[in-house]
């Protein structure tokens, strides 16, 4: 089973939003060392919580900067935008670091319905269309011309070379798994989003109705799941009431930086708060290396999926990038650790 990072360039409470992203630079290089497989960075718009709005800027830079580890969105929101400036992105992304990009494919807003128009007017009606405009993502970014009678037929996306990113589908339902299988793309579902919801299900349905491709013989499934190891059962638990707090106010619609550990201990909570923590606490994957490992293995033998993504929110950065290493270690990658955590 492979093992790879999700990053959202997470706002924290007491910091501007500007050092989220330098410090998602810092991680890429810091997992990158580790041996994780795969650096995937999020899109999310008008967010006082995610920094991360530009994947295709962040990626270039995270590529120009390492030098094994794959790059890549998840996702470029692809309703928001032209198919063509999509594949002409990341045709540019696959020369500056070849056989290194992944281009992973969201139809959601991410983002609310008012900034969604203003990045595009016709959101709405392009989300209906998303397989098609994932068509001809595909042929764009292969060097192939459009299908017949196809309007833009004779336009190449820029520039043309000898390789290609490889293109993932990714959703939190089944319709983003019926899209990758038609195509025959690798497929990842959104864990965190859903605490597991629909997952078993949308994976079952992309393996059902794979349809092989020329770049993919067989289903290859992934999750992203949000988990946080320390080095002890306290210090997991200390870290993990910023998220589980950040976490309750999502439900709410609240979507503010993410507060510190004494933030949270300090949050007057309502018995149904407190209800709804126990909850979240439950499906929440935290705590040692050990017992984080092992969840995240239990989850994957029961899905059969190839691959994890780590998505691992946290008020201290070098907690963060310590919850990192002593995965890496859990899972025996093959990396050695950054001097400096």
């Amino acid at each position: 089973m492979r093992l790879s990072v999700l990053d959202q360039s997470t706002v924290v409470t007491g910091r501007s939003a500007d050092q989220s992203i330098r410090e998602s630079l810092l991680l890429a290089r810091h997992t990158e060392a580790l041996g994780y497989h795969r650096y995937w960075v999020a899109e999310h718009h008008n967010s006082a919580s995610i920094a991360g709005s530009a994947p295709e800027i962040l990626i270039s830079a995270i590529a120009a900067t390492t030098t094994r580890i794959r790059v890549g969105s998840a996702g470029v929101m692809l309703p928001h935008y032209s198919a063509l400036k999509v594949a002409e992105q990341f045709r540019v992304l696959e020369a500056i670091a070849p056989g290194r990009i992944d281009l992973g494919l969201g139809r959601a807003p991410g983002s609310d319905g008012l900034t969604a128009h203003a990045l595009n007017p016709n959101a709405a009606q392009a989300a209906e269309h998303f397989p098609a405009a994932v068509r001809d993502l595909i042929a764009w970014l292969n060097g192939e011309r459009l299908v017949e009678k196809h309007p833009f037929r004779d336009v190449l996306a820029m520039p043309t070379g000898p390789t290609t990113p490889e293109i993932w589908v990714l959703g939190s339902s089944d319709f983003g798994a019926q899209v990758a299988a038609h195509f025959g793309l690798p497929y990842c579902f959104a864990h965190f989003i859903t605490d597991g919801a629909g997952c078993a299900e949308a994976i079952e349905t992309y393996r059902t109705l794979f349809r092989p491709s020329p770049t993919l013989a067989a289903p290859y499934a992934a999750i992203c799941v949000w988990a946080l190891a320390a080095d002890t059962e306290a210090a997991a638990e200390r870290l993990f009431s910023s998220r589980a707090l950040a976490r309750l106010w999502r439900d709410k619609g609240i979507f503010a930086p993410l507060p510190s550990p004494e933030e949270a201990a300090a949050y007057d909570y309502s018995p149904t708060d407190l209800s709804r923590l126990a909850r979240i606490r439950e499906r929440a994957f935290w705590g040692t290396p050990a017992t984080v490992g092992e969840r995240i293995r239990a989850l994957a033998r029961e899905l059969g999926v190839d691959e994890v993504a780590v998505l691992s929110t946290c008020y201290d950065a070098a907690a963060r990038r310590r919850s990192y290493t002593v995965l890496a270690g859990e899972f025996g990658l093959s990396g050695v650790a950054l001097a400096a955590e």
